[in-house]
C-alpha cells in the first residue's frame, strides 16, 4: 500500500471515530429529554428543580379539581404511587375529568406545585397515550381490560 492511500484510510478512519464520537456525545446529552414526559414517580426520583420546563403525565386524581377565580384550576396528577400539584390558567380541553389521561406541559415551581402553559386530555373514551399506559403499569396502577385497550 502507497503513502497516499494510507493516508486515504487513515483519514476514513479518523472521520468515522469523529463521527462515531460526536453521535454518542449528541445520544448521551440528549438521555434525559427524550422522554415525551415524566410521570410523578419519574418527577420525585430525578428530582427535577423548579423552573426546568418538562411535561408531566398521568391520571388526574379524584376529587382534585378545584376551580378558582376566572380560568384558574388546580387538580393532582398521579400515578398511584407518587402525586404532583397543578395548577393552569387557561381552558381546559372539553374531555378533561378526574380519573382521566391527562399530559401538562410547564414546570415546578418553588413550592412544588407544577404551573402548567397546556393541557391535554385523551381524546376519546378508550385511547390513552401508550406513555402514559407505561408509567401506569409502572406504578402497578394499570388494569388490563379497562380505559386505553
Amino acid at each position: 500500500m502507497n503513502p497516499r492511500k494510507k493516508r486515504r484510510l487513515a483519514f476514513a478512519i479518523a472521520l468515522l471515530l469523529a463521527g462515531a464520537g460526536g453521535a454518542a456525545l449528541t445520544i448521551y446529552a440528549l438521555s434525559d429529554n427524550v422522554l415525551y414526559f415524566y410521570s410523578p414517580s419519574d418527577v420525585m426520583a430525578k428530582h427535577v428543580g423548579p423552573g426546568v420546563s418538562f411535561r408531566i403525565g398521568g391520571l388526574v386524581a379524584d376529587h382534585s379539581v378545584k376551580h378558582g377565580t376566572g380560568t384558574a384550576i388546580s387538580f393532582v396528577v398521579t400515578d398511584g404511587k407518587h402525586e404532583v400539584p397543578v395548577r393552569f390558567d387557561g381552558v381546559l380541553p372539553a374531555l378533561f375529568r378526574e380519573g382521566q389521561g391527562v399530559v401538562a406541559s410547564g414546570a415546578l415551581n418553588g413550592n412544588g406545585v407544577f404551573d402548567a402553559t397546556q393541557v391535554l386530555a385523551k381524546h376519546d373514551e378508550k385511547y390513552m397515550p401508550p406513555e402514559v399506559v407505561d408509567a401506569l403499569k409502572r406504578s402497578g396502577r394499570w388494569q388490563e381490560g379497562g380505559a386505553g385497550t
